[in-house]
């Protein structure tokens, strides 16, 4: 079975689609999708299809929506619908004391993949080979075809499945930056740093990614005027300041003779600022 969660949903067994239009089953697919070859609790299941107020026939409901899911494996499978078929849609999707579990069998998942070379991209960056870190890290965030569960109606449950993968995809994203500025990809990280400081508004790294990247590019009024916009969205909206690594950041630029900062400073570690001239 091949998994996708990282954008519109997409199951798939023996290469056809195992995906439910019903928006319930559908949503049932998902939290098993996305954890996959876990035990999910049919507490879990209940939450997210109904919230804190499920029906008296929920069980029932919940157990109907896990053979209609059998259903759509067995025939992806190519088999004739009967006991066999129903046997072999068992072994996919496993029913265990308080749960289901859905059993890739040496499938893909786009997630697992995702989390999997974001890791290698972590551990190269930590042994300082920055150029093998940017290549996983590019691979990692290119399994993203858009926000989790794109096209699936989301519970409390899947909403914090959400959560967690965007966080960890902004983990990745602000390390793979790093790592090409330290390559010296400052000039080919403009167009996307524009991009990303709009959407994420108030995210102080990528900020400070951004005047990295500009003042290196030879354009450093343009550097001030980023930390500006955010030291001025940061006061209206949250009544805050902008940390003291992005006030050192802007300080370097701002002096006559400045600092080079090396990517990492805006996380406040303070052996990244070497001085020239």
């Amino acid at each position: 079975m091949d998994i996708g969660v990282l954008g519109a949903l997409s199951v798939t067994e023996n290469g056809a689609s195992v995906t439910p239009t019903a928006p319930k089953p559908r949503q049932v697919l998902a939290l098993l999708a996305v954890r996959a070859g876990q035990v999910v609790p049919v507490s879990a299941l209940t939450e997210e299809l109904w919230g804190d107020r499920p029906p008296r026939s929920a069980r029932t409901t919940l157990q109907t929506y896990v053979l209609q899911l059998r259903e759509l494996i067995a025939s992806a499978l190519g088999q004739e619908s009967g006991e066999d078929a129903r046997a072999v849609a068992k072994d996919v999707l496993v029913t265990e004391p308080g749960g289901y579990l859905l059993n890739t069998l040496g499938g893909t998942s786009d997630a697992a993949e995702f989390e999997r070379l974001a890791g290698l991209g972590y551990r190269a960056m930590d042994a300082g080979d920055h150029a093998d870190g940017a290549r996983r890290l590019h691979e990692a965030l290119a399994l993203w075809r858009g926000p989790v569960f794109a096209d699936v109606r989301c519970g409390a449950q899947l909403q914090t499945e959400a959560r967690r993968l965007e966080e960890i995809r902004l983990c990745a994203l602000d390390r793979r930056i790093d790592a090409d500025l330290r390559l010296g990809r400052h000039r080919e990280l403009l167009g996307e740093m524009s991009v990303l400081v709009s959407h994420y508004r108030t995210h102080e790294s990528l900020h400070g990614q951004f005047m990295l990247a500009l003042h290196r590019s030879g354009r450093r009024s343009e550097a001030l005027q980023v930390y500006q916009r955010l030291r001025t969205t940061l006061s209206r909206e949250l009544g805050l300041e902008p940390s003291a690594a992005l006030r050192r950041i802007q300080r370097s630029i701002l002096m006559p003779a400045p600092d080079t900062i090396r990517p990492g400073a805006e996380r406040g570690d303070e052996q990244h600022l070497t001085r020239v001239g």
